[in-house]
């Protein structure tokens, strides 16, 4: 009995020190983790001082410029657009955008140096984050002008996006030159702080610049990526699996896609098919899998090299009504229907944009309050019929937006450049 008992007291000792080893190599290796982890952020921390500093200590040999934009793909394609003409002219170039942004991949992606900095959303609305946004916005304002010192650049260039409010406002302080680019014919929220600040600024419509004093903002439109020009309509049909047999229809919902419109889509769709076969791209996660397989049918959740094939490719376009999809539409010369955000979800810019290009002939606008599976398939038709109409507007625009834009803004930029 005795010796059972202390075989029993001596296992539990064991088992004891079993755990209080494992204990001890558990949190062994949660600090080992964490020393692992500090030192990754601070070599993180470091390359990105030192991509900086090389900047600041590598003797100018030509003009450097600082791109700044984000939130959604609107604030950041335009100034991808501008990247072969600025390097053309001689410009280093540098984007700060926010830490995980979409900006941040795009950029990335071709291979400009990034510089992430704290950004808060400026809201209209109440919320809880509203009170701690603007400690986010004011750290953001601390590390651009930190920035700003070390990669002193000649000019900065803004195409909006809360992010870019604390570039702007470290530009201004450190009196570096700034350009801002307006789409909307009203400006946001973020611009509307910004746009005080600005040296000059570029704007898509006339009622826009007339808001400024002469001599501060010229119509420039948007500028448009290189590639949507050289689309292979070919290539756009074999890409969506269609023949020549009917037109094709493309839908975009915006860069993160629109899921009223998304429904509409598919309320309509049998009746579509009848006279088009439909490229729909539904923003990501936003597919409805029950369509996959239908006859003259294909959806995307996201398009990227493909887009410039699927716009040749198409004889009819559904859109949301942002600036730079109008925009782009319009140099492309495709007859579109255009359904901007309504009200409830937005300042109402999309609708002044539409109106806008229906009133000039370039569109036919659809407000969201009055889509119905009728009155979509109403105008898609009206738009298919009248095609020749609208193209013929839009070529006589006089908005050659390929050559004239991106020139027009670079022209600008160097301007303000000594």
């Amino acid at each position: 009995m005795k010796e059972k008992k202390s075989k029993e007291l001596k296992n539990k000792e064991n088992e004891k020190k079993d755990k209080q080893k494992k204990d001890k190599q558990n949190k062994d290796k949660q600090n080992k983790d964490k020393q692992n982890k500090d030192k990754a952020a601070k070599k993180e921390k470091a390359g990105k001082g030192k991509k900086a500093k090389d900047l600041e200590t590598r003797p100018k040999t030509g003009k450097r410029i600082v791109l700044t934009g984000g939130g959604t793909a609107g604030h950041v394609t335009p100034n991808i657009a501008m990247l072969p003409r600025l390097r053309e002219m001689g410009y280093e170039i540098c984007y700060i955008g926010t830490y995980d942004g979409i900006e941040k991949k795009l950029i990335e992606e071709v291979g400009i140096p990034y510089y992430g900095i704290s950004s808060g959303k400026l809201r209209r609305y109440f919320s809880l984050k509203n009170f701690s946004d603007p400690f986010r916005v004011m750290k953001g304002f601390s590390q651009a002008k930190k920035l700003m010192k070390e990669l002193h650049p000649d000019v900065v260039f803004s195409k909006g996006g809360f992010v870019s409010v604390p570039v702007v406002l470290a530009a201004e302080k450190k009196k570096i030159p700034v350009v801002i680019h307006e789409s909307d014919m009203t400006p946001g929220l973020a611009n509307k702080i910004a746009l005080p600040k600005a040296t000059r600024v570029c704007c898509n419509f006339p009622e826009t610049a007339g808001t400024f004093p002469e001599g501060v903002a010229t119509v420039t439109g948007t500028p448009i990526r290189e590639e949507l020009f050289h689309g292979d309509a070919a290539m756009g049909k074999e890409f969506c699996h269609f023949d020549d047999s009917r037109p094709v229809l493309l839908i975009m919902g915006g860069s993160s896609g629109s899921a009223s419109v998304n429904q509409a889509i598919w309320g309509a769709l049998p009746e579509l098919l009848k006279d088009f076969q439909v490229a729909h791209i539904t923003g990501q996660g936003k597919a409805d899998e029950t369509k996959k397989g239908t006859p003259g049918y294909i959806q995307f959740e996201y398009v990227k090299a493909e887009l410039s094939d699927l716009f040749a490719a198409a004889d009819v376009v559904i859109s949301r009504a942002g600036a730079n999809a109008i925009c782009e539409l319009l140099a492309l010369h495709k007859p579109n229907v255009l359904i901007p955000l309504p009200l409830s979800q937005s300042r109402g810019d999309q609708i002044l944009n539409a109106k806008s290009f229906e009133k000039s002939g370039y569109s036919k606008m659809l407000e969201e309050e009055k889509m119905t599976k009728d009155t979509l398939l109403q105008a898609v038709r009206d738009v298919y019929t009248r095609r020749d109409t609208y193209i013929s507007a839009m070529q006589g625009s006089g908005d050659d937006a390929k050559k004239d834009s991106i020139t027009m803004i670079t022209e600008i930029i160097d301007s303000l450049v000594k």
